[in-house]
């Protein structure tokens, strides 16, 4: 029967002489002293009443009771890593997946980015996408029926909070071999007669877009309107005519066959984070939010480099 209760030291003391094989190595593994160690050793061997370790010749020799000891307290050892696993991984997924809705750009766009970085920092961190268009995306996020959001626009819906993430104009895509691929930047007047593939007549960038070019007096042909920038890109790239798009899906979608150039006027385009406050706070949302930023500043660098070709 113990004569008093075990400590974590005690043990802690066993099972570093037992690993380094001498009392000196482990009271240095310990940042202790050798003889503090000893009586350590001596005062657990008279609380357990047994027998650890023979002393011959100034060295301790494990007697076969503290073998069997050893393996116990190594399997205790194994437990309390199992635990601190359990902890970290409670921590990675605690509330379950970190859910975001987005537009189906972003899911496309900045997203996959973001989620690299995450999970190279984050190897056991679970994400759930829901792709949404307006209004159903708005009113997921007032509904707080996800931890993160990601619009296209610079006010909050109502109950949630905002945080910008970019702000950039529309970019021009152009297919290969077109004559205005030869500037380096495209005006107004340069669309002028032009074959244009437009959006949807219900879409606020067409909106936005049709009101510039009337009120410059600029008339363009409009042979095929779509509801997506991803469309608008696939179909410029077989030769329907020239678009303005956001510069995220113009970077996705860049190559031999399609091709990005600035302009010189301004076709705002906002890229904002939505947060839903009365959700439960997911421990990655702060890392989710780092690694878009930074994913965000990756792609600016990946557009300024292509529109300078």
């Amino acid at each position: 029967m113990l004569r008093a209760p075990l400590t974590h030291r005690s043990v802690e003391v066993f099972s570093a002489v037992m690993h380094f094989g001498s009392v000196t190595r482990a009271a240095q593994n310990l940042g202790s002293s050798q003889p503090t160690v000893s009586r350590e050793l001596s005062q657990l061997e008279r609380k357990l009443s047994l027998q650890l370790f023979e002393r011959r010749q100034g060295r301790l020799f494990p007697t076969a009771e503290a073998m069997l000891l050893f393996e116990e307290v190594k399997r205790s050892y194994v437990g309390l890593e199992r635990i601190a696993a359990a902890a970290d991984a409670l921590r990675e997924k605690a509330g379950g997946l970190l859910s975001v809705a987005c537009l189906p750009t972003f899911a496309e766009t900045l997203l996959p980015r973001a989620l690299e970085k995450l999970r190279a920092r984050h190897p056991t961190a679970s994400v759930s996408i829901t792709a949404l268009e307006s209004p159903f995306l708005e009113s997921w996020l007032t509904e707080q029926r996800v931890d993160l959001g990601i619009v296209e626009r610079s006010k909050a819906p109502p109950a949630t909070e905002l945080i910008p993430l970019l702000t950039a104009d529309e970019v021009c895509v152009l297919p290969a071999g077109h004559p205005l691929l030869k500037r380096r930047s495209l005006r107004l007047r340069d669309f002028a007669g032009q074959p244009f593939v437009s959006f949807a007549p219900d879409d606020p960038y067409r909106t936005v877009i049709d009101q510039l070019f009337a009120a410059h007096g600029i008339e363009r042909t409009l042979p095929v309107d779509t509801t997506s920038a991803a469309s608008a890109c696939a179909l410029v790239e077989r030769g329907l005519g020239l678009s303005l798009v956001n510069p995220l899906t113009a970077l996705q979608r860049a190559g031999d066959k399609l091709h990005v150039r600035p302009v010189t006027f301004s076709v705002p385009f906002h890229v904002s984070l939505i947060r839903t406050p009365h959700r439960v706070r997911h421990p990655l949302e702060v890392a989710l939010v780092e690694a878009l930023q930074a994913g965000v500043s990756s792609l600016q660098r990946e557009l300024r480099a292509i529109t300078k070709r």
